[in-house]
């Protein structure tokens, strides 16, 4: 009689574990997802990039990631990011380290604070736009410092001659 490779359940026989559990990812490439049924309402802070396909009312905040508003996102929210891309709609401001791309069938309600823009055809911005420049932001940052590492040193030798 032929018998079949698969192992037979015995009760007596201790049960073998084959699982080997996944390690988490802490790749760069990791991404939390808020999927289409859900709603959130509150703040969304977090240490990796964010998908949004469903609600969001309150604050998101990844200052070192991208956030991404889906197709079907609706966000009703003030966005702070590395990187936004704009896909659904988002009503609220948007303040990024790096770039804001809104694509041809997003919408965004709301001023925008970032060092690069990028509106494709078909894409509606209702709002304020700033573009900073970050190497005026990093000379002004240095002269800053440059002078009160004068005032310190005139602070000092006033302090030596008296």
């Amino acid at each position: 009689m032929l018998q079949s490779p698969e192992q037979k359940f015995s009760p007596n026989a201790a049960p073998t574990n084959n699982y080997t559990p996944v390690k988490p990812a802490t790749s760069p490439g990791e991404q939390a997802t808020i999927g289409r049924s859900l709603v959130v309402k509150g703040e969304v802070s977090g240490s990796e990039s964010l998908f949004i396909d469903g609600r969001v009312e309150g604050s998101i905040n990844f200052p070192d990631n991208r956030v991404t508003v889906g197709r079907n996102g609706i966000v009703a929210a003030n966005i702070t990011a590395n990187e936004v891309v704009i896909m659904g709609k988002v009503q609220g401001n948007v303040e990024c380290a790096d770039r804001l791309d809104i694509r041809s069938e997003g919408l965004l309600a709301g001023d925008v604070i970032t060092h690069r823009i990028s509106v494709e055809e078909g894409a509606i911005l209702k709002g304020g736009v700033e573009v900073r420049n970050p190497e005026k932001k990093d000379q002004k940052a240095q002269a800053h410092s440059q002078n009160k590492q004068e005032s310190q040193k005139s602070a000092t030798a006033a302090s030596a001659n008296s």
